[in-house]
């Protein structure tokens, strides 16, 4: 049967498919962005591809597939282990981004060094020259001798030279600059990054080699490329800086052998990525004099709790529309908790401007912080100072009323470890047994709360 060429139409912004040409994506709205991507040939299946004998995989009962636990390679980065969920699994492809200068390259080299004393590892450049890494390397004072260096940018090159070396463990250094010549696209090409993404990842888990794929971002600090790339992946991290440009925060967005929303703390120095073993000091750097509107909670973060501080400013609406911003909090749900404060707590604030911020850059979207944000509030509008050794957490819901949270007492604990004397907590989460030097005040409610809030 004679071979016929196929072809398709991709929106080289978003990935997106089309029968044929069009002059906007509807997908992405971009203009002029619709190419067309040659398939390759294709033949019609016969008599020798009809049967399949010995080439069809097998169908097995879910009972009795192996539960043994995977293989995992510690990357030597205890903070770098938790976020992949204990370290590298064995054949896994992890795609790790973050904005130029986050530290990626640094924080991958560090990791690749460590396992080259144990392993054979490869590092695979297509950006920088070989120099340029031997030059980072030298500068953080690394032990470069078991780590293996490859220039190359095509995948087949690559699997190649993967097949002579038998690495366990390669650093793909950026997946954006890889090109298969199965894609007639140019290099960089939504098309290119999907192709050479799966490429490589068959690859992985046909010969069990551990992938990490550095990846691009956007002007929104989200990865660069097809949405598909995502999926392709087994986990996909982000590597950003907070409001303090030397600290770095590690977070895993998806993981296939782990937790999502697990947070990585590092401090950028001379020498490379250092851990953070106590993030929570890292967000309490608080002024020396209180003030109004400032209140510490308890966030739980993937494993483990983290204090962080909000802060609230209430001020004199000056224009016929009050503002109500949140950064790093849900927008949506501070002007629910304000409805819910001026209907059950009796402090109306429909006139004033509100603002609420979460210090250190951090992201916070669990439902934790409400009671925090609301005693925030009436803390900036009563012009109250609120004692620095006092923490709040719980949920609140429409009725006023203030339900509890997981992890309750670990919670409490970390308040403890870090000084502080009192807790404002949900009355469901009040532990049976005592926390040493924490003074704990169970509430029910909104009013039971501002009650209490009156008598520090």
């Amino acid at each position: 049967m004679a071979k016929k060429p196929k072809s398709a139409f991709v929106c080289t912004e978003c990935g997106a498919d089309y029968p044929g040409w069009s002059g906007q994506c509807n997908q992405c709205g971009a203009w002029n962005t619709i190419k067309e991507v040659r398939l390759g040939s294709t033949a019609k299946p016969g008599r020798e591809h009809a049967g399949y004998a010995g080439s069809r995989s097998e169908v097995r009962l879910l009972s009795d597939v192996n539960l043994a636990e995977a293989e995992r390679i510690s990357t030597g980065l205890t903070e770098f282990d938790r976020v992949l969920g204990g370290g590298i699994v064995t054949g896994s492809v992890v795609l790790i981004g973050g904005a130029p200068g986050a530290g990626k390259s640094t924080i991958l080299l560090q990791a690749i060094a460590h396992i080259g004393e144990r392993m054979s590892v490869l590092y695979v450049s297509g950006e920088e020259s070989l120099q340029q890494i031997a030059e980072r390397a030298h500068r953080l004072s690394l032990k470069t001798i078991g780590i293996k260096m490859l220039a190359e940018t095509s995948v087949q090159q690559i699997c190649q030279v993967l097949d002579d070396e038998k690495p366990q463990v390669v650093i793909i250094d950026s997946i954006q600059v890889m090109y298969t010549a199965d894609s007639e696209s140019a290099p960089g090409s939504v098309s290119q990054v999907r192709e050479s993404a799966s490429y490589l990842t068959q690859y992985a888990k046909r010969s069990g080699v551990s992938f990490f794929f550095v990846g691009h971002v956007t002007k929104d600090q989200s990865l660069a490329g097809p949405m598909t790339l995502s999926h392709i992946v087994d986990a996909q991290v982000v590597l950003s800086s907070t409001d303090d440009s030397r600290f770095r925060v590690l977070r895993a967005d998806k993981n296939r052998f782990g937790s999502v929303g697990e947070l990585g703390f590092f401090a950028m120095e001379s020498s490379g990525l250092k851990e953070v073993k106590t993030p929570s000091a890292m967000f309490l750097s608080r002024a020396e004099k209180p003030s109004p509107g400032s209140v510490v909670t308890v966030l739980w973060e993937g494993t483990r709790p983290l204090l962080v501080e909000i802060q609230a400013l209430v001020t004199e609406s000056q224009y016929g529309n009050p503002r109500r911003l949140a950064v790093g909090l849900d927008q949506n749900r501070l002007a629910m908790l304000l409805a819910v404060l001026s209907r059950h707590g009796g402090i109306f604030t429909g006139n004033d401007e509100i603002y609420a911020n979460v210090v250190g850059g951090i992201k916070v979207s669990e439902t934790s912080t409400d009671l925090a944000i609301l005693v925030g509030v009436v803390s900036s509008l009563k012009d109250r100072i609120i004692p620095y050794d006092t923490v709040f957490f719980g949920e609140i819901g429409l009725n006023g009323e203030i339900r509890p949270v997981a992890n309750g007492h670990a919670r409490l604990n970390e308040a403890a470890k870090h000084g502080f004397k009192r807790a404002v907590i949900p009355k469901s989460n009040k532990p049976k047994d005592s926390v040493q030097n924490l003074q704990i005040h169970a509430v029910s409610n909104i009013q039971e709360a501002l009650a209490v809030l009156n008598d520090l």
